[in-house]
């Protein structure tokens, strides 16, 4: 899947905006464009010195694919076009289910040798790239692959370490909830997200996000039997008399 990758990630220049423009094509931005903040998860925000991704940048995305949909999906949903690259086991199912506007996501589940060229073409045609090398790209090339989306004004979001990346999100613990006496739904997950980069993003910050139907929040998911579930009110018992009858007593319920 070498030089057919190759030409169907240079072919989204065309299809990412009529009339052959790419999303995020030098010739179509300027300086102000550069400069333009693309939306994510309130409930990330905060980890965000310049309140989301900022065009150019390079923000890796440590341990969650939670966290790196949930980028995605708010990006995706106000307009953006997305690419990921190197994960074919990325479920496009709950991708949708997290918000991600599948209809703006293209994918290459496995570039083979030409991830470098795959890349760097979709750098040149869409607003965000995700790519999970693992180990597959060299340090010049990572460098080399920064340099293009700063220069495109595309974001790249490396799945994973990245040298020189602008800021590191990464999972550091997560708990769920919805279990009870060892049976039950798992409904809800509260995640400790951290956040730490260069220049004003240098000082380490964490954050608590929960994740549940409707995606991550900055509030408790409420429980299961109060969302999910109608709601059903326990029925008062009845009370029980004594009755005798022939006598003998016995117990009676009323109604």
């Amino acid at each position: 899947m070498s030089g057919s990758a190759v030409t169907r990630a240079a072919s989204l220049k065309s299809v990412a905006m009529p009339n052959g423009v790419g999303v995020a094509s030098g010739l179509t931005l300027t300086s102000v464009d550069r400069e333009r903040v693309l939306p994510v998860p309130r409930a990330l925000a905060g980890l965000f010195p310049w309140g989301g991704l900022r065009r150019g940048s390079t923000v890796a995305v440590r341990g969650s694919v939670t966290v790196l949909l949930a980028l995605l999906a708010e990006a995706t949903a106000g307009g953006s076009w997305a690419g990921v690259i190197g994960m074919p086991r990325l479920g496009v199912v709950a991708a949708a289910e997290l918000g991600v506007a599948v209809s703006r996501l293209a994918l290459v589940p496995r570039p083979g040798p030409d991830l470098p060229a795959v890349a760097g073409a979709l750098l040149d045609g869409v607003d965000i790239v995700v790519i999970a090398a693992a180990g597959r790209l060299q340090e010049s090339h990572a460098r080399r692959l920064s340099a293009r989306a700063r220069h495109r004004g595309a974001v790249l979001i490396p799945f994973g370490p990245w040298p020189g990346a602008d800021l590191e999100l990464a999972h550091v613990q997560s708990q769920w909830t919805g279990l009870q006496d060892g049976y039950g739904h798992l409904y809800a997950r509260e995640m400790t997200v951290s956040a730490r980069g260069r220049g004003s993003a240098v000082r380490p910050i964490t954050t608590t996000v929960y994740v549940g139907p409707e995606g991550l929040s900055e509030q408790p998911i409420p429980s299961l039997t109060e969302t999910m579930w109608p709601h059903q009110e326990e029925k008062a018992s009845r009370p029980i008399e004594l009755a005798a009858v022939d006598g003998v007593a016995r117990r009676t319920s009323k109604a």
